[in-house]
């Protein structure tokens, strides 16, 4: 059965304009996407789904595809990522080729791995799991988690852990934001990723940055680099 990579890429970013074709650590931002799908070798096609004709043709310069542009009803601030796949997945189906499994990568994810999507593609194998997706876990308890009142003073979300061990305190993990391995049905269904039907690719932290703001962005490029350079004396 195909398996496509579809790699969403609208042209509209505000807090960092031009994000996703915008020059990290040397390539394009789209580009380290491109590549780590290409690398993992686990897929027939690799797709940019963009609504901008500059990401499109970037895109293809670094290897991808970008059959198609994407509606603007689905390239606002307020779409999410299961209705653009779930788009991509349906034109392909619709004029192109039938698709067994759709990877969602996203295209600010200059530090997923070629083996990474290896081990999710793996576990989509040998699970009945309707997604595979990557995850890391919270630097700190979640369950100690403090809010600031609207008096300016601090609560707990929930202290009936003020005094619970840190050690005693179940570890909690959050979405990576790099990579969603699912099957065809799954994503025209637009079935919820954070769920019981889904199965895990554990990162460690360190390798893992969500990049919204100029600031995440210089943070980024700073441990990108470290990680480069510890890679290169070894």
């Amino acid at each position: 059965m195909n398996r496509i990579a579809i790699i969403p890429a609208r042209g509209g970013s505000k807090r960092i304009p031009r994000k996703n074709i915008k020059d990290f650590c040397g390539k394009p931002m789209v580009a380290w996407s491109i590549e780590a799908a290409k690398a993992s070798g686990c897929f027939d096609r690799i797709i940019v789904s963009t609504d901008d004709r500059e990401i499109a043709k970037v895109a293809e310069q670094w290897g991808a595809e970008a059959p198609f542009l994407r509606p603007n009803d689905l390239a606002d601030d307020y779409t999410g990522t299961l209705p653009v796949i779930r788009h991509a997945v349906e034109w392909l189906n619709d004029h192109e080729m039938m698709v067994g499994y759709a990877c969602c990568v996203y295209a600010t994810a200059p530090f997923v791995t070629p083996e990474d999507i290896q081990r999710g593609w793996e576990l989509m194998q040998q699970s009945v799991a309707s997604f595979v997706f990557s995850v890391t876990s919270y630097a700190f308890p979640i369950q100690r988690a403090i809010r600031i009142t609207e008096n300016g003073r601090v609560a707990m979300f929930n202290p009936e852990h003020f005094q619970t061990r840190s050690q005693d305190l179940e570890e909690a993990w959050h979405d990576a934001g790099q990579f969603y391995w699912g099957t065809a049905d799954s994503w025209l269904e637009e079935k919820m990723i954070f769920g019981e039907d889904s199965v895990l690719v554990k990162l460690p932290r360190n390798r893992v940055q969500d990049i919204d703001t100029p600031e995440d962005w210089a943070r980024a490029e700073w441990l990108f680099k470290a990680m480069q350079a510890e890679m290169e004396t070894q």
